[in-house]
């Protein structure tokens, strides 16, 4: 097991996540909890790059119910459909939101939040968890972001 990450803050973010996803996944290859893999991801992403908030909502029943993260307190529910992350969740596709006040419906867990990138994560075709960041600048995600966490949401899919 790792104890800490090797990270190179000086490079590209596209480089960093090249770096980064291969120790996250070492880092839970053999784990087979879900709620220590879900925390040590959201801590290395956290740790990695910073962000605002970075954390799991899992789908129970018709809500998403919040996992491990880092940040400030968050919502502890969102139903289906509601927000960006709920709105992830019915359509089943990343949702990239350089502005949250401009996303219709948007639920302000934090007013400090100013865009957001969500990912739906798969099991068997079914979103089974969204992974949620938060940035407290505007239009602070592109498909840098987009291409290396939706890999890693394909790794996450498999802890379920």
């Amino acid at each position: 097991m790792a104890e800490g990450l090797i990270l190179d803050l000086t490079l590209t973010k596209a480089e960093k996540y090249r770096q980064l996803l291969p120790q996250i996944e070492a880092l839970t290859t053999g784990e087979p909890d879900l709620i220590a893999n879900l925390a040590n991801t959201m801590g290395a992403l956290k740790q990695a790059f910073g962000f605002f908030w970075v954390g799991a909502y899992l789908v129970k029943g018709d809500e998403l119910v919040l996992g491990p993260f880092q940040g400030p307190i968050a919502c502890t529910r969102i139903r289906h459909g509601k927000g960006v992350c709920g709105a992830s969740w019915a359509q089943a596709q990343t949702l990239l939101v350089p502005d949250v006040e401009h996303f219709p419906g948007h639920i302000a867990c934090s007013s400090e939040s100013k865009s957001e990138i969500v990912v739906p994560v798969l099991k068997d075709g079914q979103v089974v968890m969204v992974l949620d960041v938060d940035s407290d600048q505007l239009n602070d995600f592109d498909q840098d972001d987009q291409q290396a966490l939706e890999q890693l949401a394909q790794l996450m899919g498999s802890w379920f």
